[in-house]
């Protein structure tokens, strides 16, 4: 099946080696090679450079992986979909910002599991861009941004907002800024990095940029450093003074939106879930 050779195909290129993908695949590596043969056959075009000693991927390998991504998400909704069938339960499918999963989402998904019996879940991690695109070609029923969405039939709905706090692994500079010597840029979005460069014009240059806080919180857990947070991920660190908050920082506000087609065949669904935030609809 076609979706095995993208899976083998998507697998090379992480490990650019076909040693290391039939290990992580389970499969010979002579199999890994001719899954690629016959990719590259059935696409008419090499999706990897073998000329040198270490595997490289062409350009059209490199516009590949996007399309396998995306054609293996399908696969596994369709397959999900049609399972779940005969089973009477609802397909929902959520698609989010990988900072928000962090930040909010694997709370809620619980509660979806604890509270709601006749759903089905399926998730995926997007760029904004892609999330919107996603909403409006029903790949996905709800999409979570930073930002409201203001296209055709979409509907945003605030479920949250999430006080970002300086944390530091040094206590002695929790009455000073200067906890940003090894300060960790995390990706809240645009409007959150304008602020910390109007706050923060004379600190210096971040050091690591990292593009969830459940990173950004092990590494300065393991190496040390400063970072601003959700204080839902380093409430139990402060309480056992593993962190600090840098108490002269300003305090930035995430506001988190759901968004989803108002038209939506699942829209009962949709809005049951919503529900399972705190203050949403009350």
């Amino acid at each position: 099946m076609k979706i095995e050779l993208l899976k083998t195909f998507l697998e090379v290129s992480r490990s650019l080696h076909f040693r290391i993908a039939s290990e992580n695949l389970f499969i010979t590596q002579s199999a890994v090679s001719a899954r690629i043969k016959l990719l590259e056959e059935d696409l008419g075009v090499l999706l990897f450079d073998r000329s040198k000693k270490h595997l490289k991927l062409t350009p059209e390998g490199h516009r590949l992986i996007k399309h396998a991504n995306e054609l293996i998400f399908m696969w596994q909704k369709t397959k999900q979909d049609v399972g779940i069938t005969a089973q009477h339960s609802m397909q929902l499918v959520v698609g989010a910002k990988s900072t928000i999963w962090d930040i909010v989402l694997q709370n809620w998904l619980h509660k979806i599991h604890l509270n709601i019996e006749d759903v089905s879940l399926l998730t995926s991690t997007y760029s904004a861009s892609e999330l919107r695109k996603s909403l409006l070609n029903r790949v996905i029923d709800i999409a979570f941004l930073f930002d409201p969405t203001f296209v055709g039939e979409i509907v945003s709905e605030k479920v949250a907002t999430v006080p970002l706090h300086l944390v530091t692994t040094n206590p002695d500079h929790v009455d000073s800024s200067a906890a940003l010597t090894d300060f960790i840029m995390v990706d809240y979005g645009e409007s959150i990095t304008a602020q910390y460069l109007r706050e923060f014009q004379d600190a210096p240059e971040a050091k690591h940029f990292m593009s969830q806080p459940r990173i950004a919180l092990n590494f300065i857990l393991d190496a040390g450093g400063a970072a601003y947070l959700p204080r839902q991920i380093t409430f139990e660190y402060l309480k056992n003074n593993q962190l600090f908050l840098v108490d002269e920082a300003p305090v930035f506000k995430r506001e988190i939106y759901a968004s989803y087609l108002a038209k939506n065949q699942k829209i009962d669904m949709i809005e049951q879930v919503l529900q399972l935030f705190p203050h949403v609809r009350t």
